[in-house]
């Protein structure tokens, strides 16, 4: 009878899911659990009553190197995460965390008021704050003959 002891490797299968892993990394598939799918950063979005707050994990991402902007009823974030300076491409024996430049576009519910935005950056979590607009009031419209 096999014994499969706990820390006993598989290099074969591990060997397969790197090289798997090398020939998807281009591929951007959004399927739900599929892990190759590199939709980053994962995003909230939270309605409260005055505002929309959006929080993103983006750790390793310099502030500096953050774009955030609405135009049209979307919200788009763009930056760039690089790579450890000491790590080469060749000496990665698992890859997960995804680095190089990325962007999120994600429609909002409603209007906002764009001169209340604000964004801040703590400990790698971002946080936009959208206040709502305030609503109009409907106005009766004559018709003419």
């Amino acid at each position: 009878m096999a014994v499969f002891r706990w820390g006993q490797s598989w290099d074969p299968f591990q060997d397969l899911e790197r090289e798997v892993d090398r020939l998807l990394q281009g591929v951007n598939l959004s399927l739900h659990g599929v892990r190759f799918s590199r939709r980053f950063p994962q995003v909230n979005l939270l309605e409260l009553d005055d505002a929309y707050v959006l929080t993103a994990e983006i750790p390793g991402v310099d502030p500096k190197a953050l774009e955030v902007t609405t135009a049209s009823g979307y919200l788009t974030i763009k930056g760039t995460r690089v790579p450890p300076e000491e790590a080469r491409e060749d000496s990665f024996r698992r890859q997960e965390r995804f680095h190089g430049p990325w962007q999120r576009k994600i429609q909002l519910p409603d209007r906002i008021n764009e001169e209340g935005m604000r964004a801040d950056y703590t400990a790698g979590v971002l946080r936009v704050t959208l206040p709502k607009a305030p609503s109009a009031t409907p106005r009766q419209i004559r018709v003419n003959e």
